[in-house]
Formats: C-alpha cells, structure tokens, sequence
C-alpha cells in the first residue's frame, strides 16, 4: 500500500464562480478534512468554531473549524473542513468521503463513487 492523493475543488458554496483546486492526501484514519487556512480565506470561508483532535501520537491540538463545499468528478457536497496551519498538507477525512459518497480503496491508491444500495 502507499499514499493516496486526489484533486478535488474547493468552493464558499455550489453557486460561487471562485474555486481552488486542492492536492490532497486521502486519509482514511482521519475524521475532518483539512486545508491550510490561507487557501480557505482566499475563497472568503471563515470558520464558525473550534475543535479538538487527537493526532496519531497522541498528541492534542485545537483548530479552527468551518464548512467549505467539496467537488470531485463533476459531484460536490458541503462538508466540515479545519483550518489547517500553512505549513500542513492538505488531508481528505472520511466526513469528507462520506459526503461525497466516496470510498477510499487504498491497495488501488483510488477513490470511487458508493454503489446506490436499494432497500
């Protein structure tokens, strides 16, 4: 297994003709998304409050949270996003992908739209 790494566009909401395409590593093990702060105050995206998170190791940070909607293939959605410090790589969190009815295959370094499940 390795890295995997997907494009998708950010935007304030659907209807706004400002975006920003975002490199992002997708990270299964992660809760939120999160994007450097510079890049969401580009597109006028402020955050609405703050919330803890525990990394890997431990470690506990607070970080500024807000919404941001999320387009990947032509499909968007709105999503929780942090305000990541400049120096942090962007990270795609499974709210994300479960917005966006993604699912992450890390053996194929892919992510591919959720099967329509009938009941």
């Amino acid at each position: 297994m390795g890295a995997t790494f997907k494009s998708l566009i950010i935007k304030k909401d659907p209807s706004d003709c400002s975006s920003i395409e975002v490199e992002f590593l997708v990270d299964s093990g992660a809760g939120y998304t999160l994007v450097p702060a510079g890049l969401l105050a580009q597109l006028g995206i402020r955050p609405h409050g703050e919330v803890e998170l525990e990394l890997a190791d431990g470690t506990r940070l607070k970080r500024l949270l807000g919404g941001a909607y999320f387009e990947y293939l032509g499909e968007g959605a709105f999503s929780p996003v942090i305000f990541g410090e400049e120096n942090e790589e962007p990270l795609l969190g499974v709210i994300s992908l479960e917005t966006l009815r993604l699912v992450h295959n890390p053996y194929k370094r892919e992510i591919y739209p959720q099967r329509v499940v009938r009941m």
